[in-house]
Parts: structure tokens; sequence; C-alpha cells
């Protein structure tokens, strides 16, 4: 099954208007897409690292992800492997305090 990688402006998963946000939100929706970003935003990382470091994802998925954030501009394939794009560094900024709200969450979580 192929499914078309969301764009602004066209229908996506949850959106007839393909509202920009929704398009971003079908995007990162996909399993990894995340992951992969998260990964990625320490260093660039080969294939096989990216699997590694994703929890031993399935090629075919990671593959897939690489295929949509790469056409969705947000990463590249460099001199060491994959990394993020400008777009992409600013996208993992605005993510970035969810890592450490994440954190704070879980332990009030393991707390009560």
């Amino acid at each position: 099954m192929t499914s078309k990688v969301p764009k602004p402006g066209e229908p996506v998963r949850g959106s007839k208007s393909g509202k920009p946000i929704m398009a971003l939100f079908d995007l990162l929706g996909r399993s990894w897409a995340l992951g992969v970003i998260w990964q990625l935003s320490r260093d660039a990382m080969t294939f096989r690292q990216l699997q590694q470091s994703c929890e031993m994802v399935s090629p075919t998925v990671l593959n897939r992800r690489l295929k949509e954030l790469t056409s969705s501009d947000l990463i590249q394939r460099g001199d060491k492997g994959y990394q993020l794009t400008a777009t992409g560094l600013e996208l993992f900024e605005m993510l970035k305090p969810f890592g450490t709200w994440s954190e704070k969450w879980a332990d009030r979580l393991t707390r009560d």
C-alpha cells in the first residue's frame, strides 16, 4: 500500500481542505516520523544507525519515512548520512520542549 506524502493544500488524514497544520500532523503522526526527527537532532546518521537508534524499526517503514521526510524538506542526505535540513532543525526546536515536559509527566505518573 502506498500513501501520498501529506502536502498543504491537498486533502490529508483528518482534513479535506489540507490546511498546513493538518498536513504537518498527518506527516508527523506516521509511525517513526517523530522518532527519526528526534534521532537526527543529535547528529547525522546512516540508514543502519537510524534503524538501530529507532529500536530496530523495519527497513521498509524506515525507508518510507526517510523518503517522506526528505520530500517534505525536513531531512536530507549528506556526506555522513541523513541529517535535518534547516527546516527540520526549526521544527525540532519547536518539538524539543515536549521532551522536557514528557520527563516531568513520566515522573508524576510514576509517583502516583
